[in-house]
């Protein structure tokens, strides 16, 4: 067995380490208000949860070409800055894991790959034009988005409750099935975003280590197989939970009821389902926790617990730049050493 293909097997198993982490870490973006609001228990949501993740991770394959081709030029990838890129974002993972603090899955992937790259081949094998419309932009667009989508909908929801006159007990049993719906879109919409991170890295190895090319017209494709194991992979992660986080969204931001929760999905899943459409590794964790703000929002302003929103916030600024210093210096060690 060449050196070749055992780096490429240490880069497949870290890439699957990475989705399983990804599932435990970010299933509370699918199941968190479920959780907190009692719809179900935390054992049925997670079962609910895998579930849809798993199907959500077979409707496409647009944001794992974004992931694999788009960000940096896929020429000047190896398979070592792979390893590297992955090792990065599962450490950063497991750092905010044990903080329970939200984080974004997608940026400390990309801020890994890009990191490694950049000492691998410069600043030029990144594509930034892709990198500020598909990545940077959406960062500070679709928290904005969320909080906005999640506030205009709770509005909406509250007024037609007012007009209808609808008794607080009716309103809350309505909303405790119709969550059900909302957490299993979420649950769908986030296998079909995150879950494609993955998809694109392991393709990018397959084809740095030779066991696959690219077809005539240049295009870059995910095997079937590839699809599957990610599908998987994040199911299994997702089934085994990430409670410090689940109670991070679904207790410490604000305390919810179903109909907030029913709102926070809802507007979420929308947003991110449209971003899986167009190709953009949109992070889940933003777009859900900004809409669970917004929702809060529509009460008071101090439902919101302000300080808790601030550690999320500073993590999410760190993210992509930590997992840069992160991938580069690993890059750096071992090259230094072989």
């Amino acid at each position: 067995m060449t050196i070749t293909i055992l780096i490429l097997i240490a880069v497949i198993l870290a890439a699957l380490a990475f989705e399983f982490i990804n599932g435990f870490h970010d299933c509370a973006n699918a199941i968190a208000t479920v959780v907190s609001t009692k719809v179900l228990s935390p054992k049925q949501a997670v079962l609910f949860g895998a579930s849809l993740e798993f199907v959500g991770a077979l409707t496409g394959t647009h944001v794992a070409k974004t992931i694999g081709a788009g960000i940096v030029n896929g020429e000047m990838v190896t398979l070592t800055v792979i390893f590297c890129a992955l090792s990065a974002a599962v450490l950063w993972n497991l750092l905010t894991w044990w903080l329970g603090l939200p984080s974004s899955s997608s940026h400390a992937l990309i801020g890994g790959l890009l990191g490694a790259t950049i000492v691998k081949a410069g600043v030029e094998a990144v594509h930034v034009k892709t990198l500020m419309d598909k990545v940077i932009i959406p960062m500070f667009t679709s928290p904005v988005l969320g909080f906005c989508a999640g506030f205009m909908l709770m509005l909406i929801l509250a007024w037609i409750i007012l007009i209808s006159r609808a008794h607080p007990d009716k309103v809350n049993k309505k909303f405790r099935k119709l969550q059900l719906l909302s957490s299993g879109l979420m649950a769908l919409s986030h296998g079909s975003n995150d879950a494609q991170k993955t998809m694109g890295i392991i393709t990018l190895a397959l084809l740095a280590g030779g066991v696959l090319h690219k077809n005539p017209t240049g295009d870059f494709e995910i095997p079937i197989y590839v699809i599957l194991a990610c599908a998987f992979t994040m199911a299994a992660g997702t089934m085994n939970g990430g409670w410090k986080i689940i109670k991070t969204m679904g207790h410490k931001i604000i305390k919810l009821k179903p109909i907030h929760g029913f709102a926070a999905e809802t507007s979420a899943a929308g947003l991110i389902l449209t971003a899986s459409h167009f190709g953009i590794p949109l992070s889940t964790t933003h777009v859900i926790s900004t809409a669970i703000m917004g929702v809060g929002s529509t009460l008071h302003a101090h439902a919101v617990k302000w300080k808790i929103v601030g550690n999320i916030v500073t993590a999410w600024i760190l993210t992509i730049p930590a997992c840069m210093f992160l991938s580069a210096a690993i890059y750096y060690v071992i090259y230094q050493i072989f």
